[in-house]
């Protein structure tokens, strides 16, 4: 059987840590699908790692399982001309391209060029249109979306959802493509967790973007009303001016003493903050799949998470709670956590972890769409060649 040459194009990759749970995901399905014995995978994307920051030429090097071609970024946030001139090649000799992110600049000429060559796409939406109470869809967004949507075709194009919410979502903002949902798979690391509790009491923390969306300003109102003695980890970065105004409720709720922001955080900086932990808490109002959820059930550590997030199996497994994501909920789902063993909620967390979500699973179930299209591209040229000779 000949490989199928997959391109996956993405705005960003490994190790452009802060975009956070998209860099991991992209990372271990991209690892798994080059382990895979009929793929032939490439990878196009930007050196872009936030607004200020690039990939070095050396970080480049740490993508060694497969090629991954890194353009340089002109004008942020992933405008990249390099990109955009390799794309009419790569897409040409590829099978299958794997788009990723939506709102992002290789999007509209990736699909533009797929629907002149007639290539198969998987196309991977990150949750991006995901959007919340506080947040409207803009008329750029709107007029994005539809471009977007003229140059997809069902026959051809299948859209990847990471949950049952994101692809309702997809389904009505994406109308001419069909969707999937397959959720995305997370890596296993090896190390025990035992029963301790720190001297401040339950250590709670919290990894992520920081960004209105992810719900922090009211895990911050719940760390204040909680009867428990907790302290509460923040990881992650985001705008200036918004993390300000988080450091500035710290002091307003007098929770100078309970809470600490560790800026980003990734390698063994990240696995050591998880083993410190008691609780993972996502308090998001919207997350198409919740990256962080996994990444802390992997490594034995129970999770609060809210209903914004698509993981109300939690409690069915009885490894975390799933709640709303307002102060009073929040505060009384901490209290709650503090009685319970969390030391074996942890371990029925990880074992669902590698029952459900190894990644070559979650790669079988991506090569099975890619070639489904390669087949259905296949048979319609044929069927198109065979039209030709009666004719």
């Amino acid at each position: 059987m000949e490989p199928i040459k997959v391109l996956f194009v993405s705005p960003s990759f490994y190790p452009a840590t802060y975009y956070g749970g998209p860099t991991f995901v992209n990372k271990g399905l991209c690892d798994a699908l080059a382990a895979h014995p009929n793929i032939e995978l490439k990878v196009l994307t930007t050196d872009s790692n936030g607004p200020h920051a690039r990939i070095t030429g050396e970080a480049q090097s740490t993508n060694t399982s497969y090629q991954t071609i890194y353009c340089r970024r002109f004008i942020q946030p992933d405008i990249a001309p390099g990109l955009l001139f390799r794309l009419f090649g790569m897409i040409r000799r590829a099978d299958v391209v794997h788009l990723n992110a939506v709102y992002s600049f290789p999007t509209i000429p990736a699909l533009a060029l797929c629907r002149l060559f007639q290539k198969p796409v998987v196309w991977s939406l990150h949750g991006a249109l995901q959007v919340w109470t506080d947040e409207k869809r803009s008329t750029a967004k709107r007029v994005w979306e539809r471009v977007c949507d003229s140059f997809c075709d069902r026959r051809r194009i299948v859209v990847h959802a990471a949950s049952d919410q994101e692809k309702s979502i997809s389904d009505v903002v994406i109308k001419r493509a069909d969707s999937i949902v397959i959720r995305y798979g997370v890596e296993m690391p090896s190390f025990k967790r035992e029963e301790s509790r720190s001297a401040d009491g339950l250590r709670l923390l919290y990894v992520g973007r920081l960004h209105p969306i992810k719900g922090i300003e009211n895990l911050l109102r719940a760390v204040a009303r909680t009867h428990t003695r907790v302290s509460l980890h923040v990881y992650g970065a985001g705008d200036a001016m918004y993390e300000a105004k988080l450091r500035t409720l710290v002091t307003e709720f007098c929770l100078d003493d309970r809470v600490r922001f560790h800026g980003n955080v990734h390698g063994e900086a990240k696995e050591e903050a998880f083993r410190e932990a008691d609780l993972s808490i996502i308090p998001s109002f919207k997350e198409s799949f919740g990256t962080v959820v996994s990444e802390a059930l992997a490594r034995g550590v129970p999770v609060i998470a809210s209903r914004g997030t698509p993981w109300e199996r939690i409690e069915e497994i009885g490894c975390g709670l799933w709640v709303e994501n307002n102060p009073q909920d929040l505060a009384a789902a901490i209290d709650r956590a503090a009685a319970m063993h969390l030391v074996e909620m942890g371990k029925r967390g990880r074992a669902w972890m590698e029952r459900e979500f190894a990644w070559t699973n979650v790669a079988r179930e991506i090569v099975d769409q890619y070639r489904r299209l390669v087949r259905r591209e296949s048979s319609e040229e044929n069927e198109a060649a065979t039209w030709v000779k009666i004719a």
